[in-house]
This record gives C-alpha cells, structure tokens and sequence, in this order.
C-alpha cells in the first residue's frame, strides 16, 4: 500500500511557506503523493466544520507545489464536477500535468453543499449521468485529436485541444462517493475509487468490493484499480480497542494502516487538515506545523 501525505491547506496552517515545507519533507522522506481537496464557501454562520472555514483552492495549490518537488505525485481529491465545465478542467489538468512533468491524478465528485450549488447555479437533476458524460468529455479532450461531442448535458463543436497531458492516454481519474450507485459508476468508468473524510472506515471492504463488482460487470480487470483512502488522521493520547480509526497514537494509528491495506486499500494519505486541532483558523500555526513534521516521521513509508 502506498502512503501519501497532505499539505496544509485549511486554516492558518495553510501558508505557502508550509505547504513547501511539508511537500518537500514527504518528497524527501519516500511519500508517494501528495493530495488537496475543495471547497468553495462556507455559510455566513459557520454552521460547518471549522475544516471548511478558510480552504486554499485545490488545483492553484498543486500547480505551486508542482514547481517545488520534483518526483511525488500530485492529487486533488475530489473537484466537483456540477460546478465546472469538463473543457476546462481538461486544459487545466493537462497545463497542470505538463508543469509536473505527469505526476497528476484528478479526482472527481458531486459535492454535497446546497449553498454551493446555488451559487454556482449546478442543477443536482440527473447528476450522476452527467457525471458520466463528464469523464467521456474528459478523456475525449485529452486523447482525440479532434472533439465532437453532442449529449445530454455536453456539447463540443469539432474542435482541437492542445497540448495534450503528458500522461498518455491521459492522468488516472479517480471517482469519489459513497451512495452504492457512486461506488458502481467508479468501478464502471474510472481508474479508481478515493473515499471521502467521512468515509466509514470500518466498513470501507464493503465499498471496494462494491466497486471490484462494478468493474467486473463491465467487463473491466478489478485488479487494475486504484483504491485510494483519505486518512483523517488525529494523534491523541491513548484510546480505547473501540477509538474511532485514525486517532490514537501513532503506533495506534499505524496498525489502522494495517486494516486499511488488509480491506483492499492500495493507498491513503495521511490528512491533518482535517484534524479540528490543526486545520482551523483558530490553530496555532507554529504548533500544527512542529505536529505535522512529528506525523511526517513518524508514519514514513518503509524504503
């Protein structure tokens, strides 16, 4: 199983300074990736958790960090797809994979913010079969020479898009969500699966196997996807056998790992934005980063 690590970028943590400092830090210490999320808004009272409060975009991020490492990929988990035009997030993807010299991995979803979708005026009416339209717009752009498009939800004149990423035939696409109709549509159109912060841990093997299925009814090779965790990982004092997973210590929260890999898990990465202690704008910046780098040792890969 591969381990990736997350930069800052919620809170006050979420400087550029530290984002460089912990991707360089990973980069150095045999991380596999690294990996951001998105957010757009937040209700004018709060209402959120305090992760939500103040979010770095996810693609702008990658692009910086693209010019400061050199070897780990690069991940952004999810951008959702109601509020963005497949034609632009393929020009931006493909930019962004040539800057990384093909290190990227998009990860798509459908968000779940009311407040999101109305300001960005996305309709939830049919979304998972725009989704999918989506990802064929996607990769059309990315491996046509020439896009012509006419669906439901899409329409592309004959037209060319240039330059086309470096990754051929194109960055892996990984889908999120949890509703068992989202695990399928993974495991009929994507490279691979990523979970959500709020993912159910202790039944996670469930939803693999849901999206092994899938692929196999498609006609699809299960063993060629990736199963990717976000670990919102939390290190406290000593829990009890039934702590929530992820918190703990960090030998606790090591032999998670473990349990992770052992359910189908190909790779996690290690999150602390969302920890309440580390990505809030209240969090002390000074002590979140000597936390991180304390984290960043401790749960290295194995060379």
């Amino acid at each position: 199983m591969e381990v990736g690590f997350a930069p800052p970028v919620s809170g006050s943590w979420a400087t550029p300074e530290h984002m460089v400092h912990v991707a360089r830090r990973a980069e150095l210490l045999g991380y596999h990736s690294l990996w951001t999320f998105q957010r757009l808004l937040v209700p004018a009272d709060l209402g959120w958790s305090e992760t939500y409060h103040s979010v770095q975009d996810p693609v702008t991020t990658l692009a910086f960090l693209a010019a400061h490492t050199t070897r780990i990929r690069l991940g952004v988990a999810v951008l959702d797809m109601p509020f963005l035009s497949p034609v632009v997030v393929a020009k931006q993807a493909a930019t962004l994979d040539i800057l990384a010299r093909g290190r990227l991995d998009v990860g798509l979803g459908l968000g779940w913010s009311t407040e999101e979708y109305q300001a960005t005026g996305a309709s939830r009416h049919r979304r998972g079969r725009r989704a999918a339209e989506f990802v064929d717009v996607l990769r059309a752009l990315w491996q046509d020479d020439v896009v012509e498009h006419r669906g439901e939800f899409y329409q592309v004149p004959p037209t060319r898009m240039e330059p086309k990423p470096v990754q051929r035939p194109h960055p892996p696409i990984l889908l999120g969500g949890h509703a068992p109709e989202a695990l399928r549509r993974a495991g009929r159109l994507a490279d691979g699966w990523v979970s959500g912060s709020q993912a159910d841990l202790e039944g996670i093997g469930e939803a693999v196997a849901t999206v092994k299925a899938a692929a196999a009814d498609a006609g699809r090779d299960p063993g060629s996807l990736r199963f990717v965790c976000r670990s919102a990982v939390r290190v406290r004092p000593a829990m009890p056998a039934d702590r929530e997973p992820l918190t703990g210590t960090l030998d606790q929260i090591r032999a998670d790992f473990g349990r992770l890999a052992a359910a189908g898990i190909t790779e996690l990465f290690v999150d602390l934005n969302f920890d309440p202690e580390i990505g809030s704008p209240r969090a002390d910046p000074d002590v979140s980063m000597r936390r991180a780098d304390e984290v960043l040792d401790a749960l290295a890969p194995t060379p």
